[in-house]
């Protein structure tokens, strides 16, 4: 199995260099993450594309971010994210659209977004109606040869099976986030590839701890400093067959967010040799 190709998130934002972020590291691929809705046009996919082919990087999928209200915690966070806002959800399904334009345009292969907090219980009367919105948007996107992948985070491994299977297009996969399960206290990343490993088709090198509490998220910390275990984690990949990248996302900036980066590259190369050593 060849090694698998290590890449960055590289955050669009308006007008300035798109790929230096990428290019600094030394890396030739990355996610391109875009929170701002209004940067899904066809003027700003052409300069990324012509961005990309000057840096020389490939983008390995875009992620897209909605309009409105969003909470990244368990008390607000169930009620303002993704598409389970009832009185949010048609506006945000248009602009899940407009990002997949986006992504055709740009040729990139996928779609990632949060869907948010989707429900634990299957007979919850919202839930059909949170199936159908994620429907809407996959069929979009299998109607232009794009894949529709599900960030982990809000949801546990079970509820994105269960998910996938309802909504039912040919193009479903999971951007697999293990920091994210840990900060919600969603599962044991490792464990979690035992019911979604077949549909990971993404993953983010990121690391966390478990919530202390039950109203605020776990804490993210540096690759290899928290409860990721990143060696079992790229083993039971590897068993699975996975050939996707591998995604460093930090999630604070300046030089601490590169140093981590640049350590994490490192790690990785180490953790890959034990693997083919082991």
């Amino acid at each position: 199995m060849k090694p698998l190709e290590i890449g960055v998130i590289n955050i669009l934002r308006n007008g300035g260099d798109c790929f230096g972020h990428v290019s600094n590291f030394g890396l030739s691929v990355c996610q391109l993450m875009c929170w701002d809705p209004k940067l899904a046009t066809a003027e700003v996919a052409d300069r990324v594309v012509a961005c990309a082919a000057q840096a020389g990087v490939r983008i390995c999928a875009v992620w897209g971010w909605v309009a409105g209200p969003g909470k990244w915690d368990f008390t607000e966070g169930p009620v303002t994210l993704g598409l389970i806002p009832e009185e949010y959800r048609s506006e945000r399904v248009a602009t899940l659209k407009r990002w997949a334009d986006f992504a055709e345009r740009i040729g990139a292969p996928a779609l990632i977004t949060h869907c948010g907090f989707i429900p634990e219980n299957m007979t919850d009367p919202a839930y059909p109606a949170v199936v159908e919105a994620i429907r809407e948007v996959a069929a979009y996107c299998e109607s232009k040869g794009l894949g529709f992948w599900f960030e982990t985070g809000q949801e546990t491994p079970v509820v994105l099976l269960r998910t996938i299977e309802r909504v039912g297009t040919s193009n479903l996969g999971i951007n697999l986030d293990p920091a994210n399960l840990i900060l919600y206290g969603k599962g044991n990343p490792v464990d979690a590839l035992d019911v979604i490993g077949p549909y990971v088709r993404n993953v983010h090198v990121k690391d966390g701890l478990y919530p202390t509490d039950g109203d605020r998220l776990g804490k993210e910390v540096p690759a290899g400093e928290g409860k990721v275990n990143f060696p079992a984690l790229l083993s039971k990949l590897e068993e699975l067959g996975y050939d996707g990248e591998l995604i460093i996302e930090r999630e604070i900036a300046g030089d601490e967010q590169a140093r981590d980066i640049r350590a994490t590259i490192g790690r990785l190369e180490q953790w890959r040799r034990r693997e083919e050593f082991a």
